[in-house]
């Protein structure tokens, strides 16, 4: 796998601009976050620790913030959301359903946080 900006050349548009939205909202609230891995796929590193990592599977767009702590930090904002569904460490949902940019906020705060904790 290579870098952030590698994984969003290759997506389609429509993909492209939801994946990169959540991943400006993360450089917003983590400036120093940089390009790297966790876990093997193309994620923001923070303080050398993965922040969050966004990727196109077969049938949703993934959002893995590495903490099921920072999944449960958003989980009341999302109930009831249309096309979001939630696991431990990650967050399902589909282009035309995007994730509000308040909890992205939220998500990727509690993970910087936990790591800064």
């Amino acid at each position: 796998m290579g870098t952030v900006d590698d994984l969003l050349t290759e997506l389609d548009p429509a993909d492209r601009s939801s994946v990169e939205r959540i991943y400006e909202i993360a450089r917003d609230v983590a400036p120093d976050a940089e390009q790297g891995l966790g876990y093997g796929m193309p994620a923001l590193v923070y303080r050398g620790k993965p922040l969050v990592s966004v990727m196109r599977a077969k049938k949703h767009i993934g959002v893995y913030p590495f903490s099921p702590a920072a999944v449960t930090a958003v989980a009341d904002a999302l109930a009831g959301h249309p096309g979001i569904g939630l696991d431990k460490g990650t967050i399902r949902y589909q282009p035309e359903h995007p994730l509000p940019d308040e909890v992205v906020r939220t998500l990727v705060t509690a993970r910087k946080e936990q790591i800064e904790g």
